[in-house]
C-alpha cells in the first residue's frame, strides 16, 4: 500500500505547534519487508515531526519541490542531524530538487566549516515528467505553475496513486498530476482568488481545487498550504461547492493509506 503521513501543512510560515509544508510518503509492501520512505517536502518544523515516526538513516529519498523557505529550510537541519546526530548512516541520502537546489541551500551548512551538503547527500535535480524508481514505488515529477521553478510529485504502487501539487497556481501540470489519483493532495493558500488578477496565478483557492479535483476524478481531495489564520471549515464548503466527493483539510499527524492486504 501507499501511506501519507501528514508532517506539517501551513501555508507560507508556521503555527504555534504546526509546521510548514512536509510529507512522509511511503510504499509499504503487502507481503512484509521493508517500506521505501521519502520525505516530500522540508519545511520549517517537518524534521521535529519527521523524528516522531522514522530515523532520517531510513529515508530511501527526499523530494525538494521548490525553494520557497517554508518548503525546504528543514534541508540543512537534516544535514546536521545527519552528521552530528550519531545516527551512523550508512549510505548518502538522495535528495531530489529543482536545478541549483544544492548551491541554494549549501552555504547554510559550509559556513564556518569544510562541510559540503555531497558529505550527507547526493545531488539530484529534477525535470518535467522525470520518473523515480525507488522499488515498488514510482515517482513522476511534474511541473507546475508558481513563482519559480517547482516540482509536484505523482507517486503510484500496484495501482494507487498519490498526487501532490506542491505550491501552484491553475495549470495543465495540475491537471495531470491529479488525472485519476485516489488521493489528490492539493494546495489552497488563498481563500479566494485576488481582485483584479487573471492570468499567471501561482497559488490555489479551494474552490479551485475542488475544480482539478472534479475534473480530474480524483478519489479524495485533501486541502493544504492553507495559512494559520484561514478558516478550514470555510475552505471545505468551498471547495465541496465544486467537488462532491471526500474532503478533508491535511493536519499534522493525519494519515492516509491506500491500498494493502485487509
Amino acid at each position: 500500500m501507499i501511506r501519507l503521513t501528514v508532517l506539517g501543512s501551513c501555508g507560507t510560515y508556521p503555527a504555534p505547534g504546526r509546521a510548514c509544508s512536509g510529507y512522509l510518503l511511503e510504499g509499504v509492501p503487502d507481503q512484509g519487508g521493508r517500506p521505501v520512505r521519502v520525505w516530500v517536502d522540508v519545511g520549517g518544523g517537518t524534521l521535529a515531526n519527521l523524528l516522531r515516526y522514522v530515523e532520517p538513516t531510513e529515508l530511501d529519498a527526499i523530494w525538494v519541490s521548490h525553494l520557497h523557505v517554508d518548503h525546504c529550510s528543514d534541508l540543512p537541519l537534516a544535514y546536521y542531524t545527519l552528521r552530528y546526530g550519531g545516527f551512523e548512516p550508512a549510505r548518502r541520502i538522495p535528495v531530489y530538487g529543482p536545478p541549483g537546489w544544492a548551491e541554494h541551500l549549501g552555504g547554510f551548512v559550509s559556513a564556518g566549516t569544510e562541510s559540503t551538503l555531497e558529505d550527507q547527500f547526493e545531488v539530484h535535480e529534477l525535470g518535467d515528467g522525470e520518473r523515480l524508481d525507488l522499488g515498488p514505488l514510482r515517482l513522476t515529477a511534474v511541473a507546475t505553475v508558481h513563482s519559480l521553478e517547482t516540482y509536484g510529485v505523482r507517486a503510484a504502487m500496484d495501482g494507487r496513486t498519490v498526487a501532490y501539487s506542491a505550491d501552484s497556481g491553475p495549470c495543465d501540470g495540475l491537471g495531470r498530476l491529479a488525472e485519476g489519483a485516489d488521493l489528490f493532495v492539493c494546495e489552497a493558500a488563498w481563500p479566494e482568488q485576488p481582485a483584479g488578477a487573471g492570468t499567471g496565478l501561482f497559488h490555489m483557492t479551494p474552490a479551485g481545487a475542488g475544480r482539478f479535483a472534479a475534473e480530474a476524478r480524483a478519489g479524495r481531495l485533501v486541502l493544504t498550504h492553507l495559512r494559520p489564520r484561514d478558516d478550514p471549515e470555510v475552505a471545505v464548503c468551498r471547495a465541496s461547492e465544486a467537488y462532491g466527493g471526500a474532503l478533508d483539510v491535511a493536519a499534522e499527524g493525519d494519515v492516509y493509506e491506500l491500498g494493502g492486504t485487509p
